[in-house]
């Protein structure tokens, strides 16, 4: 069965950390919606003025982080003591787990473009021990066909496997390329809640032939595949799919737990100074 439109959202800009300007596709308000995917933040800027000011030392807990990049650069460290540079076609997938901090700061270039994934971790998993993964371009496994490519950065996609396997929410994250003109069908996990962002061109998806237009996020219903047919420009997209946790979500800014009193303890903990258990 085919996947159709569910929900279709183009988010807000905002301002975010010491300055950045992004699009905060989806956030607080679509959590029971796009379960277990919390916030998605796109940015896509040819002016450093947008970005350079970065997201100065935070914390979190309770979520995994991805920031991929199409284009551009960011340098990072955090509280475990790593430190590096997410470069074109590099991602950082951080669990926060029981407690992080961290800094992310883009550096001038021609174009920053890129998104970073919000991704809750279930009850039993809030308070794991901090996790960073770096990978790189190379690392990421590219499939061509005459009808497009598609990056594997996580999860298993047609018997290939991605840069990395998630710990705990087995999210498959796929950056899709439809060329101009070209049909892609995609098969997806019955189970499994499936969105895409739509980076670049427009084009139409499902059975109905429904239009989708960049910039814009697209939640589908259930099914086990997708059809995207690209417009004369093609279709770039992330395809992100995983299963939902169905649980009670209290969010605080960057920590999401499962009720107000552990939200407010972490609160507290950053307050005296034992927020950080690890590293």
């Amino acid at each position: 069965m085919t996947r159709e439109i569910e929900k279709v959202v183009k988010g807000s800009r905002q301002i975010d950390g010491a300055g950045v300007h992004l699009v905060r596709v989806f956030g607080y308000r679509d959590v029971k919606d796009f379960d277990p995917f919390l916030m998605l933040d796109a940015f896509d800027s040819k002016n450093p003025e947008d970005y350079t000011k970065g997201f100065p030392w935070h914390p979190h807990r309770g979520i995994e982080t991805v920031t991929y990049l199409i284009s551009g650069r960011i340098d990072h460290e955090d509280s475990l003591g790593n430190k590096g540079t997410i470069s074109a076609g590099g991602c950082q997938w951080m669990t926060a787990g029981s407690g992080i901090l961290h800094q992310e700061m883009p550096i001038a270039s021609d174009r920053m473009l890129g998104a970073q994934l919000w991704v809750n971790l279930a009850a039993k998993d809030k308070m794991t021990e901090p996790k960073y993964r770096d990978i790189t371009a190379d690392m990421v496994p590219v499939l061509k066909s005459e009808n497009g490519e598609i990056r594997v950065l996580s999860g298993t996609y047609k018997g290939t496997q991605g840069a990395m396997q998630p710990d705990y929410v087995q999210v498959l994250y796929l950056d899709v390329m439809v060329y101009p003109g070209k049909s892609m069908v995609i098969p997806a996990k019955s189970n499994e809640n499936v969105f895409v962002y739509i980076v670049d061109g427009n084009g139409t998806t499902g059975e109905k032939s429904t239009p989708i237009q960049s910039h814009s996020a697209v939640l589908f219903s259930k099914g086990d595949q997708l059809v995207f047919n690209a417009a004369g420009e093609g279709l770039r997209m992330l395809l992100v799919s995983g299963e939902s946790l169905n649980e009670p979500i209290s969010w605080g800014g960057p920590i999401v737990m499962n009720t107000r009193e552990e939200l407010n303890f972490a609160f507290e903990e950053l307050e005296n100074g034992t927020f950080i258990k690890h590293g």
